[in-house]
């Protein structure tokens, strides 16, 4: 690891000052820390923002629930309100990493948590995200992780994150703050596709720092009926292969007035398509219109990657149906296939 300035905030101002002057802000360090220890990210300072009042949960007067950004993702997990009201997020967080790790990474760094790529992490293979215009070692080789969806020439890498996914089903607000002012980011801008330039992750601007995540109220209204759906190699800390985020609001005769469907692990940002919520819109929760949706959403992908070496095409048929037992598993109530059981681990 390379040599750096470890620089506390001591207050708000002083954070957006230190940011503005080229600081990385860091929580729990853990995504950035490894990343340095790796010399793929090589700050010159790190600026400690635990100790500023960004870790608090709250209701907002018009039924928006408010997340700290410092706040921890075992605490917003377990939070009462987020269970009760937004319990697909809750699901979504539990499923991540391992108790440990939940119980340090914050709110704001989870958004910001960089791909887990194994080109991206070794530095002597070529990598468009991490040394522009090198190239993407990635594209014809060991591409198993990697995406299906809303990739480019120059970068095939997946946004690693749970909880975003169940953020951009939620239709989430970002909040930011920098010296020239605060500004709210809709969930569906925040995250960049990859384009020419892939190592923009972010519509986050220079010394612009994440303070809070506002959840809406009228996402109250899918409690009864969400869940996240993660496949992965191994039952616990292991990253998504395919995820799914789906949600459904049904009226007194059982058809579908709202949709929400989202997928991970397939693409560089949380992975949505309108139209294909459309389709469930209007109909009873079935079988046939669940397929149409999950086509929708999955129109356009492609297998990545050297056959012979790890290509993931296994990914386009295991979304397919992993979006229907989702759609499934929400019109059910079942919340989730990981998270329940980690929550009664941690309450016990």
């Amino acid at each position: 690891m390379r040599p750096f300035a470890l620089l506390t905030a001591q207050s708000t101002e002083d954070a957006f000052r230190h940011s503005a002057q080229g600081a990385r802000c860091i929580g729990g360090g853990t995504n950035l820390i490894d990343l340095m220890k790796e010399d793929v990210e090589r700050p010159a300072s790190l600026l400690a923002l635990r100790g500023l009042p960004w870790s608090d949960i709250r209701e907002e007067s018009g039924g928006a629930l408010l997340l700290g950004a410092t706040a921890s993702n075992a605490e917003t997990a377990k939070h009462a309100l987020v269970r009760a009201h937004y319990p697909m997020l809750s699901a979504a967080m539990l499923s991540a990493a391992s108790p440990q790790i939940r119980n340090m990474a914050t709110n704001g760094g989870n958004l910001l948590q960089r791909t887990r790529c194994h080109y991206f992490y070794d530095t002597a293979t070529a990598c468009n995200k991490r040394a522009p215009g090198s190239g993407c070692s990635a594209r014809e080789g060991i591409a198993r992780q990697l995406a299906i969806l809303g990739g480019s020439e120059q970068c095939i890498a997946t946004h690693p994150s749970d909880m975003c996914v169940a953020l951009a089903a939620l239709e989430a607000v970002v909040h930011v703050r920098s010296q020239q002012g605060a500004r709210e980011i809709a969930f569906a801008d925040f995250h960049l596709l990859p384009g020419t330039t892939p190592e923009h992750e972010s519509s986050l601007q220079p010394g612009e720092v994440i303070t809070h995540i506002a959840l809406p109220a009228a996402a109250r209204g899918f409690a009864a009926h969400s869940t996240y759906l993660k496949l992965r190699e191994r039952a616990s800390y292991a990253f998504a292969l395919v995820s799914v985020a789906a949600a459904l609001e049904l009226d007194a005769q059982g058809v579908v007035t709202r949709a929400r469907l989202v997928l991970g692990g397939v693409a560089p940002r949380p992975w949505r398509v309108l139209e294909a919520e459309a389709l469930l819109v209007g109909k009873l929760p079935q079988a046939e219109s669940f397929a149409q949706a999950a086509e929708r959403l999955l129109q356009g992908a492609q297998a990545q990657g050297d056959p012979a070496m790890g290509s993931n095409g296994f990914k386009l048929p295991l979304a397919q149906r992993a979006v229907v037992r989702a759609l499934e598993m929400a019109h059910a109530g079942e919340l989730t296939n990981t998270g329940e059981m980690a929550l009664q681990e941690e309450q016990s």
